[in-house]
């Protein structure tokens, strides 16, 4: 591992150190319903991240959902679920594995980051409504969390896997307008299914915020 992949990986693991350390694990170990959302957040997230696409190495695409995930779990639980899919992903060989400091920082805690800071600044300066919620917790915060992700994740391969930097913006770098409205879509989407038919799933919707007296 480089110098650049260790400082990376480093920095990812103190951050889920963390985490993990502030966690209640409480609720998790005596509610099966919590444990069923969790786990079945994770595994969603897994089953999704194993279509990927890319010619070159390492140079590959695929949709996030953790956007859908930071809304549905919170924070710290949205951060832990999809450390894991990374782990699983990387263990069948799908990520490079000495590249999971920089997918762990960039594509998962970024996009987390960016979700939770668009969610907590919207819902104290925009109006609290459902198509709010939808269009602009979920539908934008994809569309820029996969923006940053992979921009990021483009200057990163251009100084550790030595492509040109043509090489990386006409095959990695073009696809951002491809698959920003996808990715902002099917957050859009999930979260539309879930406050309608699961509401109870969704950590951070509430009735008396987006429904009640509206």
């Amino acid at each position: 591992m480089s110098a650049l992949q260790i400082g990376l990986l480093a920095a990812f693991l103190a951050a889920l150190f963390a985490v993990v350390k502030r966690t209640d694990f409480n609720g998790l170990t005596q509610q099966s319903r919590i444990q069923h959302i969790i786990f079945g957040t994770t595994a969603a997230l897994f089953s999704l991240w194993l279509f990927r696409t890319g010619i070159y190495e390492g140079l590959n695409v695929h949709f996030l959902w953790v956007t859908a995930a930071v809304l549905t779990l919170g924070f710290r639980w949205s951060f832990i679920a999809c450390s894991l899919a990374l782990c699983a992903v990387s263990l069948l060989g799908l990520e490079d594995w000495r590249a999971i400091g920089a997918q762990g920082l960039f594509g998962v805690l970024l996009p987390i980051v960016l979700t939770y800071a668009i969610f907590t600044l919207s819902f104290h300066r925009l109006p609290r409504n459902v198509f709010v919620y939808i269009f602009v917790f979920a539908f934008f915060a994809g569309f820029v969390s996969i923006t940053a992700k992979m921009g990021l994740l483009g200057v990163y391969y251009y100084f550790e896997l030595g492509y040109d930097w043509h090489i990386i913006t006409d095959n990695y770098l073009i696809l951002i307008p491809l698959l920003v409205f996808p990715e902002g879509l099917l957050n859009g989407m999930t979260m539309t299914l879930l406050i309608i038919y699961k509401p109870s799933w969704v950590y951070t919707f509430h009735d008396k915020f987006y429904i009640d007296g509206k």
